[in-house]
């Protein structure tokens, strides 16, 4: 077995030379070929460099034992169609969105319903706090101040 080059930078540097040199010094059929497969050559290495471990843990969780990858989620559709386990089990629906998401990562990564998604799921930091809250009670204490300075001027000239 090679050390270097790994399998992974040789399709990556195939798909640089098809997407780089091969379709734009030809045009057409030929030009469009070259940048299906340098898309196609990209996908591969997305789903090689990618890690299953995730989604076998989970399906292990939700089936209760281990095994093969292509075994447990045939177990796990058939267990889907039979009624057996359904949205209301716990942790089902976070394995689909997970597998999905898993799934588009691999096959469009620059879809914007899946850069989307990944927002939406990633947690935001909460804003910084300003300070102790108010003690209770006092919590709109000031809407009840006069406004300081360059405030309008009171009738009478007060």
């Amino acid at each position: 077995m090679q050390d270097e080059p790994r399998p992974t930078e040789i399709i990556a540097a195939v798909a640089r030379y098809l997407r780089g040199v091969i379709a734009p010094a030809t045009s057409g059929h030929v030009s469009f070929n070259a940048r299906v497969c340098a898309n196609a050559l990209e996908m591969s290495l997305r789903q090689l460099e990618g890690d299953e471990s995730a989604e076998r843990k989970r399906l292990e969780g939700l089936l209760g034992h281990d095994g093969d990858l292509a075994d447990l989620n045939a177990e796990l559709a058939r267990r889907i169609a039979a009624g057996e386990i359904d949205l209301s089990t716990p942790g089902l629906a976070e394995h689909l969105w997970a597998v999905t998401l898993a799934k588009l990562a691999v096959d469009q990564p620059t879809y914007w319903g899946y850069r989307a998604a990944l927002e939406e799921r990633t947690p935001q930091p909460s804003p910084p706090l300003r300070g102790p809250p108010p003690p209770r009670g006092e919590e709109n204490i000031g809407a009840s101040l006069p406004p300081q300075g360059g405030g309008p001027a009171k009738p009478g000239g007060g």
